[in-house]
């Protein structure tokens, strides 16, 4: 498979393209800053230099053209402002998907947040990142043209994966670690049966695979 992420250079997404690289798969990530790239290739990721705050949608399709799925990584980080929630964490998702629809690939994974919710209320930044995440999930599950699989984790921790997790329409509050989230990105995009159904994830008992393909079977 070709599988185009968004967000190339986070945490997340470093771990998923060294996931995607070992198992043969084509992996290009889009990143902001070109010294950035060099981590990418170390993972075993094509980088494309690419600002999502800024591009157009036909921009991003060009990216896109060719690949077999999208995986929408990206993500102002814990220290931008508001502004940045609506740029990013909104409106670049909205654009991603915009673009997967015109680039024709239908498989579309998106790593959102527990609490996501465009009707959640209050006026912290993360008040506002979760609104904003949660408006970027509705926007692309009104996408016929999308096979979409939103995942919302837990909270995330650099600890070792453990290849065990929880992962339901409603766990309920937990951690998980990136390397786990990693895994189940990994899995999902291989998983288009999984497609129509938002999950959330945390640490739990039963391997990441199995946990897959339970969802996939509802």
């Amino acid at each position: 498979m070709r599988i185009v992420i968004a967000g190339g250079h986070g945490q997340i997404a470093l771990r998923l393209e060294r996931l995607l690289a070992a198992r043969g798969d084509e992996v290009a990530g889009i990143i902001r800053h070109a010294e950035q790239g060099d981590d990418l290739r170390a993972a075993g990721a094509e980088p494309v230099l690419l600002d999502l705050e800024s591009a157009s949608v036909e921009e991003v399709a060009e990216c896109l053209r060719g690949a077999d799925a999208a995986v929408f990584a990206a993500g102002a980080g814990p220290g931008s402002g508001v502004a940045r929630k609506d740029t990013v964490d909104k409106g670049a998702a909205v654009l991603f998907a915009d673009a997967a629809v015109r680039a024709g690939v239908r498989r579309h994974v998106i790593v959102s947040s527990m609490g996501a919710d465009p009707a959640h209320r209050g006026d912290d930044v993360f008040d506002v990142y979760l609104r904003a995440k949660g408006a970027a999930d509705a926007y692309v599950r009104s996408l016929d043209a999308l096979d979409w699989t939103i995942l919302r984790p837990g909270s995330l921790t650099n600890d070792a994966g453990t290849g065990l997790v929880r992962l339901e329409a409603d766990t309920g509050r937990g951690a998980i670690p990136r390397d786990d989230v990693a895994a189940v990105l990994a899995e999902l995009v291989d998983t288009p049966a999984t497609a129509g159904l938002t999950l959330e994830l945390v640490g739990g008992a039963t391997p990441v695979s199995v946990a897959v393909k339970s969802v996939a079977g509802n």
